[in-house]
């Protein structure tokens, strides 16, 4: 299903419930009063229908098995990538990552950052710190690690790289964690506490991202 075209988006078509942020640059920021982004033309998902491998034994409710898209599934135009006033410190090319409202910030020269939508972790997966870059990926293999498999056995024990991949087209691996920012070939994820405590983008957005960064670079999860 092709995705909405670009658009100029002057007021979101909704938007969650803040939490009080305790004024200062984080509220500037991410605040209700926060400034409006505006919509640089966005690529489109490399793979719009990528199904996920139903796993053998895998029941139904598990977060990890594969329903297709939903009907009628059309992408939050906030989630979109696009350029955004960014006022803070963050030196530029460090990457922010804004779990509670569901962006990634790549902080450019200028006052700004590209901002991506991204699925998170699920309640009781969450985390916060400062990692970089340790090595990046092209289409990952995946190999669940022990701790997963405790808890979803079904699983397969390893996953070659491709668009079926829970990992998709990209992947970046923060420091020597298991905690990864990847591609996903479930873009309706997108904008949701989903994961095990990895990041993930759409498969377009993350090519967009990997070209952008290097092995080194500051991540900061907030």
């Amino acid at each position: 299903m092709p995705e909405t075209p670009p658009m100029v988006v002057t007021q979101p078509a909704y938007a969650p419930a803040r939490p009080n942020l305790g004024g200062g640059f984080i509220e500037f920021l991410f605040g209700e009063h926060g400034p409006q982004p505006q919509v640089a033309g966005a690529p489109p998902n490399l793979y719009p229908r990528g199904d996920r491998p139903i796993y053998a034994n895998a029941p139904a409710a598990d977060p990890l098995y594969a329903p297709q898209a939903p009907q009628n599934y059309r992408m939050d135009p906030r989630f979109l990538r696009q350029e955004v006033v960014f006022d803070g410190d963050e030196a530029p090319g460090t990457i922010v990552i804004d779990t509670p409202n569901h962006f990634l910030y790549l902080v450019e020269e200028g006052g700004k950052a590209l901002r991506y939508g991204i699925g998170v972790a699920r309640p009781g997966f969450t985390w916060s710190g400062t990692h970089t870059i340790s090595s990046k990926k092209e289409w990952p293999d995946w190999v669940p690690p022990p701790e997963m498999l405790e808890r979803q056995p079904y699983l397969p024990h390893f996953m070659a790289g491709g668009p079926t991949n829970p990992l998709g087209a990209r992947a970046l691996y923060l420091g020597s964690t298991l905690y990864r920012i990847h591609g996903s070939n479930e873009p309706w994820t997108i904008g949701q506490n989903v994961s095990s405590g990895c990041i993930r983008m759409r498969n377009a957005d993350v090519v967009d991202l990997y070209s952008r960064v290097n092995v080194g670079t500051k991540v900061k999860v907030l």
